[in-house]
């Protein structure tokens, strides 16, 4: 990520001749579109570092920890702290060390050649996107129904953008087949019955009048999948000659992913000649901005 500064160089008899007549130097500095993040006491870091030459710029936000960013409810938030302390420094050493600024005594055979220093402005934006990674794309799942709401299907309280089994049969969305050929087109999702309704949005798959999840003759552990009367055919929940019904009492459990994308803009940096109005910082990189969860949803 190029950032660039305007030095204004102030016109006296030690100026003249380094300005060449002119107020404004463009000076751009080269550093990658990703930073990192160390958490104190009660203060966070977040900087990036380059080599070829050895340089840092790092930003200090006070009163604030990484977990606060995510601990958000809703799918956005933006944080802006003022009083940030911004720096951008130089060293003689070829390679730094990772964790720069995550220590709080630095490696004795640091050498910092310079230290400009500013106050600023920083403002944090944190996006949250959750999702089932059931092969149907987020952006097909994230709609409204006519109600306004966010679809879904199966009424359990979960959207289908983040619901692992959409139409509630206990049979994973990704086990169903929605996407055969992987191209983000459902048109070819698979639909046992020929009903016009593919089977991850249909509770009877194969139109035998016994909804899926009850078609469970062997074992009832949720999961339809692996109750075979007709090993020729498979699963019963796909064979229209099997229409036992053992009716089902739970819900399987689901995982759900959510990940974070963290941006920051730092604002009015005034070093030593030095001013810029605004810096994109970039993206973090952090092992925290993805996890996940299991949840049992309630029956219906």
């Amino acid at each position: 990520m190029r950032n660039r500064f305007f030095i204004a160089c102030i016109l006296s008899l030690f100026a003249v001749s380094s300005c060449n007549d002119g107020n404004i130097i463009d000076v751009t500095f080269d550093f990658d579109t990703t930073f990192k993040a160390c958490d104190g006491v009660s203060n966070l870091v977040f900087y990036k570092t380059k080599k070829d030459p050895s340089e840092s710029l790092s930003v200090l936000i006070k009163s604030l920890k990484l977990e606060d960013i995510l601990s958000f409810k809703g799918k956005d938030t933006i944080i802006t702290k003022t009083g940030s302390t911004f720096n951008y420094r130089t060293y003689s050493n070829t390679t730094l060390p990772s964790g720069l600024f995550c220590s709080d005594i630095p490696p004795s055979d640091l050498q910092i050649t310079n230290d400009s220093e500013s106050s600023a402005e920083a403002v944090i934006t944190a996006t949250l996107t959750e999702d089932d990674k059931d092969g149907v794309p987020y952006d097909l799942e994230y709609v409204l129904d006519s109600n306004g709401e966010l679809l879904d299907t199966d009424g359990d309280g979960i959207p289908n953008y983040k619901d692992a089994d959409d139409d509630g049969d206990n049979v994973l969305t990704k086990d169903e087949n929605p996407d055969p050929n992987k191209d983000g087109n459902l048109d070819d999702a698979q639909d046992t019955d020929g009903d016009g309704t593919p089977d991850y949005l249909d509770t009877d798959d194969d139109g035998d009048g016994i909804l899926t999840r009850d078609e469970e003759n062997d074992s009832q552990d949720q999961n339809p999948g692996n109750d075979v009367t007709n090993i020729d055919v498979g699963a019963d929940y796909l064979n229209p000659d099997v229409a036992t019904q053992v009716p089902a009492t739970a819900y399987r459990s689901q995982t759900i992913y959510k990940t974070y994308l963290v941006t920051m803009i730092v604002n009015n940096i005034s070093l030593e000649n030095i001013y810029q109005e605004t810096m994109d910082f970039g993206t973090l990189e952090d092992s925290s901005l993805s996890e996940s969860y299991t949840i049992i949803p309630p029956f219906n």
